[in-house]
């Protein structure tokens, strides 16, 4: 928190890669995409965040994890920073994730199986 007793404005994108991750885990199912022994995974390429409200402590909070459909080997994903009980709106965000492969450092196409479960795809 700062002197005002705002949570920090870094911790934002940190809530948003806490939602980002279970989101894709959820995806994922039991496909080990998500693995770090996977051959490939995902890499935040972009973010972004813009503050509508300040978070004073104490507070429950809901991000909300919507996403494009994807291309060949990224996805762009948005984010609703809301309070869990009156939906105030503290922050939108945006991250685009790029699938890497682990060992050429070189983007690579989705997983067929996480491709599948991501809404738009087809």
């Amino acid at each position: 928190m700062d002197a005002l007793g705002h949570v920090n404005n870094a911790t934002y994108f940190t809530y948003f890669e806490q939602a980002r991750v279970a989101w894709l885990e959820r995806l994922a199912g039991s496909g080990g995409h998500l693995s770090p022994d996977a051959g490939s995974g995902p890499v935040v390429v972009t973010a972004s965040c813009e503050f509508r409200l300040p978070i004073t402590y104490p507070a429950t909070l809901t991000v909300a994890v919507l996403a494009a459909p994807p291309g060949r080997s990224s996805i762009d994903t948005c984010y609703r920073l809301v309070d869990a009980g009156d939906q105030r709106l503290y922050a939108l965000g945006a991250a685009r994730m790029v699938w890497v492969d682990r060992r050429s450092g070189r983007s690579t196409p989705l997983p067929a199986g996480l491709r599948e479960a991501l809404p738009g795809a087809g």
